[in-house]
């Protein structure tokens, strides 16, 4: 599970069997994960996280997205 970035308390990762998925983003905080969709950018899980938590991350993501889906490309070979 390669770690593509880590923001203050949040790590944003992705899992080697994701790629069949659309492009989207694991991103972990005390042993909790949510996930992410990146194209456009959505919550697809929560992890249980709280909401204020939550629209953090989504604020962190949107920021990122870029990035993010470089990363995605870069990794899965799209």
């Amino acid at each position: 599970m390669p770690t593509i970035a880590t923001i203050g308390p949040y790590r944003f990762f992705f899992s080697s069997s994701d790629g069949s998925e659309p492009p989207h983003v694991h991103v972990e905080l005390e042993g909790r994960v949510a996930k992410f969709w990146l194209d456009p950018v959505e919550l697809a899980k929560t992890g249980r996280a709280p909401d204020h938590e939550l629209r953090r991350i989504e604020k962190l993501v949107i920021e990122h997205q870029v990035n993010f889906l470089e990363a995605w490309n870069d990794f899965f070979g799209d």
